[in-house]
C-alpha cells in the first residue's frame, strides 16, 4: 500500500488548502522558506543570505546545453549586484519595458509576460512585493509571488546572479544598476529547477503564472463568428488581450510592414467600439504598441480621412492624435492584418475595479495514473472511461442582448502540472485535451457515479477542446444550453502519467464537482456453518493437510494454495507469498490462534472458489491475468465501490509493470478489501460513515494488515 507518510502529507496539504493557504493573500511558502524570518535572521547575524535550496552552482543554471560541463557556462561566476555595480537599485523610476532585456536564455516568452506586467501596476506588485531594496535592511534576500497550478507561491532567492565577462548572463535591465527583473527571473528558475528549464514556451504561460488567470488563443484566419462578442466580454471583465503577426522566417522578426505594423511583436488590445460612419455602424478596435511611436498608418489611423465622416462628439471621445503607439483600425482590417489573438482572463481576486464583470471560477486537481486513471483519448474505447470525470451544472444563460440563443458561456482550461521540472529527467509535455458530454436523464442529479465504457460507446461529445496538443494548457470557450455536462480530461495516448488541474470559468453561477464513486462495500453475510455442514471428503482432505494439530498454519496454507493454482493452467501466477497467506488467515481467524480450523478453512476455500469464477469472468482476453481496468470492473461486480484515489493505490500495490494483475494478487486484493471493510463496519456500529478508534485498535488494524 501507499506509505503512511505519503498519505499523511496529502492530508496535510488538503487541510492547508481548506484553511485558505495558496490564495494570493496567504501564499504557499516555497520549500517552506519564510522571507521575513530568513531576512531577520540574516540582519541579526550580520550575514547575507545564501540560499541552500538554489545554490550558486552549475546545476542551478542547467542540465544539458547549459549544464555544468557545457562550453556555454564556462567562465560563469555568481556575483551579488553590489559586486557588479557601485550603487545597485531594485527598481529605478518604476518598472518599465526597458527593464527587461534578454540574455543568453531562450525565454523571450517569459520576458514578454514580465513586460506586460509593467503596463499594469496592480498586477506587477502582486508578483513583485513592495518594500524591497538594496539600501534599507538589505540582507541579500528578495522574494516574489508566482501563481502555480491553482495556488500562489512565495519564492525566496538570494541575489547572487550568474555573470560572465562582467555582465549578467540572463535577463538584465537597460538601466545597468537595476535588478528587479533579473531577480524575478531567478525566482522563476528556482521554481522550475534551473534556468535552462525556462527555455522555450508560450507567453500565455507567463501571463497565467503572473496573474493566476486563464488564457485562450484564437487564430484570426479561422476566427469564430462571434469573436467581437468574445473580445467585448473580455474587455468588460478586465482581461489582458494581446495580438501579434506571425513571422515566416527569422528575417521577419521585428520587420515593419508598409503600413507600420511590426511582425513577431506583441501588441495589446485596449478597446472595441462602434461608430456611425456614412450612415452605417462601423466596428473599430483600439490597439497599443507597448514600445510606442511605431503606429498603424492605414484606415482609421490617427490622421486618416475616415474620421472626417464621424460625428465630432464621437471623434473627440475616440481619437488618439499623439504618437503614443495607440491607434484604431476597423475590426475587419484587424482580422486581415493580425494572425493571432490571446486573451488572459483574470480571476476575481485579481480584479480590483468595482465596475468590471467577474468570472465564476472553480479549480479541480486531478491525476492520470497508469492502469487506473490514464485512459487516453476517445480513440481508446476500452480505457477512455477510466479517466477522471467532472460534472458541470450550468444554471443560468448569459445576459447578451445581441444573442437570441439561450446559452451559457463557459471557459474550460486543462493544465498539466510540473512538466518543466521533468525536463532534467528527460520528460516533457504530454499531448492533452478534453471532451464534454451531456448527462443522460438517468444520471441527472447524481454525484456518486463514474460513467462506464458503454456510455461513451453510445454517446457523442457535445463539445471538446479544439485539438489535442503538447502545450502546458489547453483551453476552449464553449456555449451550451443550461443543463448538466461531463468533462473528461485526458492525455492523447493511454498510460501517460501526470498531474493536472481543470479550471472552469463561467459567466453566470454554475456548479462543478468531480464524479466519483461513493466508497462502499456490499459484503455478503458471513457464512454460518458448523463441522456437521462440512462434507466428509473435505474433512478427509483437511486431516491430510493439517497434520496432528488439526489446524492449518500460514506455511501449510501457502503449500495448499500453490499446489491448487498450479493445476489451473489458464491462470498466470508467481505463487502465493507468506504475506498473502498471512492476510488470508487474518481475515478468517476468529480465535486469534493465527491458524485455521476446519470451519474457518472451509469458509476461506469457498471464498477462493468464488473469486476464481470472478477472475475468469473478467479476464476478458483470456490471458490468464486481469488488466488493471478489468480489475476495476471485477471489484464492482463483487460489491466494492471505490473512488479514483483508492483505485490508484490498489493498482500501485497489486499490478505488475505491464499493468497486469495475476490470480494470487487478485485474491490478496479481495482479502485485503474485505478485511478492511469488515473492520471499519464493526467500528462504525451506527452506520454513520465515520469510526473512532484508539491507538491500540489502529495498530492492531494496520499491523495485521
Amino acid at each position: 500500500m501507499m506509505a503512511f507518510g505519503g498519505i499523511a502529507s496529502k492530508l496535510q496539504i488538503a487541510r492547508l488548502k481548506a484553511e485558505g493557504v495558496g490564495q494570493f493573500d496567504n501564499a504557499v511558502k516555497f520549500l517552506n522558506q519564510d522571507y521575513e524570518s530568513l531576512r531577520q535572521q540574516c540582519l541579526e547575524s550580520g550575514t547575507l543570505f545564501e540560499d541552500p535550496q538554489f545554490p550558486a552552482i552549475g546545476s542551478s543554471i542547467g542540465f544539458k546545453e547549459l549544464g555544468p560541463h557545457s562550453g556555454k557556462t564556462q567562465g560563469v561566476r555568481w556575483k551579488r549586484p553590489s559586486d557588479i555595480v557601485d550603487d545597485p537599485q531594485f527598481i529605478v523610476g518604476g518598472a518599465t519595458r526597458t527593464d527587461i532585456c534578454q540574455g543568453a536564455l531562450g525565454d523571450c516568452w517569459l520576458l514578454a509576460a514580465i513586460g506586460s506586467l509593467t503596463l499594469n501596476e496592480d498586477l506587477l506588485h502582486r508578483v513583485v512585493p513592495h518594500g524591497q531594496s538594496f539600501q534599507e535592511d538589505y540582507a541579500g534576500i528578495f522574494h516574489f509571488q508566482i501563481w502555480q497550478f491553482g495556488e500562489w507561491v512565495d519564492v525566496c532567492v538570494d541575489d547572487r546572479l550568474p555573470v560572465k565577462d562582467g555582465e549578467l548572463v540572463f535577463v538584465h535591465s537597460a538601466e545597468c544598476s537595476e535588478f528587479w527583473s533579473a531577480l524575478l527571473e531567478k525566482a522563476y528558475a528556482k521554481l522550475n529547477g534551473s534556468y535552462e528549464a525556462l527555455s522555450g514556451g508560450s507567453t500565455t504561460e507567463g501571463f497565467e503564472d503572473f496573474t493566476g488567470g486563464v488564457s485562450e488563443m484564437y487564430e484570426l484566419r479561422r476566427a469564430p463568428k462571434d469573436l467581437h462578442r468574445i473580445i467585448r466580454r473580455a474587455l468588460e471583465r478586465g482581461s489582458l488581450l494581446g495580438c501579434s503577426i506571425d513571422i515566416t522566417s527569422a528575417y521577419d522578426m521585428e520587420a515593419v510592414t508598409f503600413k507600420k505594423l511590426v511582425k513577431g511583436h506583441a501588441y495589446s488590445v485596449t478597446a472595441l467600439k462602434e461608430v456611425n460612419y456614412r450612415g452605417r455602424q462601423e466596428l473599430l478596435i483600439r490597439i497599443r504598441n507597448p514600445w510606442g511611436q511605431v503606429e498603424w498608418t492605414g484606415a482609421w489611423s490617427d490622421n486618416s480621412s475616415e474620421w472626417n465622416d464621424v460625428d465630432p462628439s464621437e471623434q473627440e471621445e475616440l481619437r488618439c492624435r499623439m504618437e503614443d503607439g495607440e491607434f484604431w483600425m476597423s475590426f475587419q482590417e484587424f482580422l486581415r492584418q493580425f494572425s493571432r489573438l490571446e486573451i488572459c482572463n483574470l480571476t476575481p481576486d485579481a480584479l480590483s475595479k468595482d465596475g468590471v464583470s467577474k468570472w465564476h471560477t472553480t479549480v479541480y486537481d486531478g491525476t492520470w495514473r497508469r492502469g487506473s486513471t490514464a485512459g487516453g483519448c476517445r480513440n481508446n474505447a476500452a480505457t477512455f472511461w477510466i479517466n477522471p470525470q467532472f460534472k458541470i451544472t450550468l444554471l443560468e444563460e448569459d445576459d447578451d442582448p445581441e444573442d437570441n440563443e439561450l446559452a451559457c458561456s463557459c471557459l474550460l482550461a486543462l493544465m498539466q502540472k510540473n512538466r518543466r521540472q521533468e525536463r532534467r529527467l528527460g520528460g516533457d509535455l504530454h499531448t492533452i485535451g478534453f471532451a464534454v458530454y451531456e448527462v443522460p436523464d438517468e444520471f441527472k442529479g447524481c454525484q456518486n457515479v463514474h460513467l462506464k465504457k458503454d456510455f461513451f460507446l453510445r454517446h457523442q461529445s457535445c463539445a471538446r477542446s479544439e485539438t489535442f496538443i503538447n502545450l502546458r494548457e489547453v483551453s476552449t470557450q464553449v456555449r451550451l444550453p443550461p443543463g448538466e455536462y461531463i468533462v473528461v480530461p485526458s492525455t492523447f495516448e493511454p498510460h501517460k502519467e501526470g498531474d493536472f488541474i481543470l479550471r472552469v470559468f463561467s459567466e453566470k453561477h454554475s456548479e462543478t464537482e468531480e464524479l466519483d464513486e461513493e466508497i462502499s462495500a456490499d459484503l455478503p453475510d458471513e457464512e454460518e456453518i458448523t463441522e456437521d455442514d462440512v462434507d466428509d471428503s473435505f474433512k478427509n482432505l483437511f486431516r491430510q493437510l493439517a497434520g496432528e494439530d488439526m489446524e492449518i498454519s500460514v506455511f501449510e496454507l501457502r503449500t495448499i494454495c500453490n499446489r491448487v493454482v498450479s493445476k489451473h493452467k489458464d491462470l498466470k501466477t508467481d505463487g502465493f507469498s507468506i504475506g498473502a497467506c498471512r492476510q488470508m488467515i487474518n481475515l478468517m481467524d476468529k480465535d486469534g490462534s493465527a491458524k485455521l480450523g476446519l470451519v474457518e478453512f472451509q469458509i476461506l476455500w469457498n471464498k477462493i472458489r468464488k473469486w476464481l469464477v470472478l477472475f475468469r469472468q473478467h479476464d476478458l482476453d483470456k490471458s490468464g491475468t486481469m488488466s488493471s481496468y478489468e480489475l476495476r470492473l471485477a471489484l464492482e461486480a463483487s460489491g466494492f465501490k471505490l473512488n479514483n484515489k483508492l483505485l490508484q493505490v490498489l493498482v500501485a500495490r497489486y499490478a505488475d509493470t505491464d499493468m497486469g494483475v495475476d490470480f494470487d494478487n487478485f485474491v490478496c486484493c479481495m482479502v485485503k478489501l474485505e478485511a478492511m471493510f469488515r473492520f471499519f463496519y464493526a467500528m462504525d456500529s451506527e452506520g454513520s460513515g465515520t469510526a473512532e478508534m484508539d491507538v491500540s485498535q489502529w495498530l492492531t488494524l494496520t499491523m495485521c494488515g
